[in-house]
């Protein structure tokens, strides 16, 4: 691993046309390329508020390609990168960038749902494979899924719905929600209501405030005077931090406890310090897990590049190993894209939040976690749904252009 790691950190960066490159190098066999670069496009956002997660994914990425010799298929990895930015504005033109300008063999990307839709616009167009690193809105897989486009993370009903069940089992009828009104917040709370009524429960009050809004006094004025026995949230980042300290402090964490949806309290627990204690949301993964695959990977990933991983950085080493195993089956061969395909919809992921494969839609079929939060930490308290695969409503996989 050492002589990869030498050639991962050495590798040349090129500016060109509004993207760069970057080659990273594998040992060579009997001195030549077994073919020609097998070109990845990676479109995420680099700069701005989001550029953190692009970072990880790229890491978590590369790491995983590093693990198999620095080559996939038996051939060397070249990496375009275009800054997403985060600009659903830019997504068609920076999708073309790497589809028709670079002539990439598979984007990856993005992390961004606005962006995602001009990028799944694209990828619908022309056929290139895509895979969707993080962007959780219910139509990649849903409406719009396509035989060409698998997504390595979650949809956004996935980490909502089984929160449901698990409000009614501690005994919770009457819940209100509270969320931005945008279309991953609308989709989080529609999943818990789902999961929730299903088991019993009922939601007296959904309210909704303008994104990003992080003003909440009136909203939680209004959950006090409801008096609902629990409040599912979706809040992330920094809206995240402000909600749960401003919960806290309005003298509601202990009268009214507090459920969401996982991001809530994913890379979020310094800022919000004591007010996050014992907090329960659900999501694919938590630092804690305890297994083989979770110990081995965070141990690399910080030996590479001197910090935590995070569920970004794992969801970028699993799209690594989706690469890696398709690959190897069609011995690199990225012409055939229906035998491709086929493979990567075969995929078996041995991944650090636990082994995950996909549904017919191309979303993973995967454990969801119940997490509380104790000293600081989000630690896992048992699986709150095994193997759960979202059910896609209206997709019917799209057929697409053939090189």
């Amino acid at each position: 691993m050492q002589k990869n790691k030498k050639a991962f950190n050495t590798a040349g960066k090129i500016a060109r046309n509004g993207f760069s490159t970057l080659v990273l190098a594998g040992a060579l066999s009997s001195g030549a390329q077994a073919a020609d670069p097998l070109k990845v496009g990676l479109l995420l956002p680099y700069t701005g508020t989001y550029a953190a997660t692009g970072e990880a994914t790229a890491n978590g990425l590369k790491l995983a390609i590093e693990q198999q010799g620095g080559k996939l298929g038996g051939r060397e990895v070249e990496f375009v990168v275009v800054d997403s930015e985060a600009d659903p504005s830019k997504a068609v033109q920076n999708m073309q960038k790497l589809v028709s300008g670079a002539k990439v063999d598979v984007v990856v990307g993005p992390m961004h749902s606005g962006v995602g839709m001009g990028a799944l616009k694209v990828a619908r167009e022309t056929g290139v494979p895509l895979i969707i690193p993080n962007a959780g809105f219910n139509a990649a897989t849903g409406p719009m899924c396509a035989e060409n486009v698998f997504r390595t993370s979650f949809s956004s009903w996935q980490t909502a719905y089984p929160m449901g069940k698990i409000a009614a089992e501690k005994g919770y009828k009457n819940i209100v929600t509270v969320t931005w009104r945008y279309g991953f917040g609308t989709e989080s709370v529609e999943g818990f209501k789902e999961g929730f009524e299903k088991a019993g429960g009922k939601i007296i009050k959904k309210i909704w405030l303008p994104f990003p809004d992080v003003e909440f006094q009136s909203q939680l004025t209004e959950i006090a005077a409801l008096k609902p026995d629990a409040v599912f949230v979706f809040f992330a980042g920094g809206g995240a931090a402000k909600f749960v300290k401003d919960y806290a402090a309005a003298g509601l964490k202990d009268k009214i406890p507090l459920l969401g949806s996982g991001f809530l309290t994913e890379g979020t627990l310094a800022a919000q310090g004591p007010a996050a204690e014992g907090l329960l949301t659900t999501l694919h993964y938590a630092d804690s897990l305890q297994t083989e695959q979770n110990s081995k990977f965070r141990g690399d990933y910080k030996q590479q590049f001197g910090k935590e991983a995070d569920i970004y950085a794992v969801q970028g080493y699993d799209t690594g190993l989706l690469l890696a195993q398709s690959l190897e089956a069609v011995a690199g061969n990225t012409k055939d894209r229906a035998a491709w395909i086929k493979a990567m919809e075969s995929a078996r992921i041995d991944s650090p939040r636990g082994e995950w494969t996909f549904s017919k839609a191309h979303n993973p079929i995967q454990n969801i976690y119940l997490r509380e939060v104790r000293n600081g930490a989000n630690v896992v308290v048992e699986v709150a749904h095994e193997k759960l695969s979202d059910p896609a409503p209206g997709c019917k996989l799209k057929q697409v252009a053939k090189r």
